[in-house]
């Protein structure tokens, strides 16, 4: 897959060193794969929730993180919506949020 807006995940690390390694476990994971389907990505990532307009939800760092993302499966293409603490992310819509 394809992995847009890597910097904005690069910015938050940077601001929370401790998601440093697992994000790049799941991005590197992530550029890794070929899902065609929501089940392709429920048959590696358990945790992964489904929230509506192709939004998936990973739990980063045993839950202490939220990533969100939008996924083009025809074209391949995971687009990051939003990467933020716990509390951050129960402040958002997961089927909308949008990175500034």
């Amino acid at each position: 897959m394809r992995v847009i807006a890597h910097r904005t995940l690069q910015a938050f690390w940077r601001q929370h060193p401790q998601a440093e390694q697992p994000l790049k476990a799941w991005y590197d994971e992530a550029r890794k794969a070929s899902w065609q389907t929501p089940a392709d990505i429920k048959a590696h990532y358990r945790s992964a929730s489904f929230v509506g307009n192709s939004r998936v939800v990973f739990n980063i760092k045993g839950n202490d993180y939220r990533l969100i993302v939008a996924v083009a499966y025809r074209v391949g293409i995971v687009y990051v919506k939003f990467i933020g603490t716990h509390a951050q992310y129960d402040a958002v819509d997961a089927a909308t949020v949008d990175i500034n």
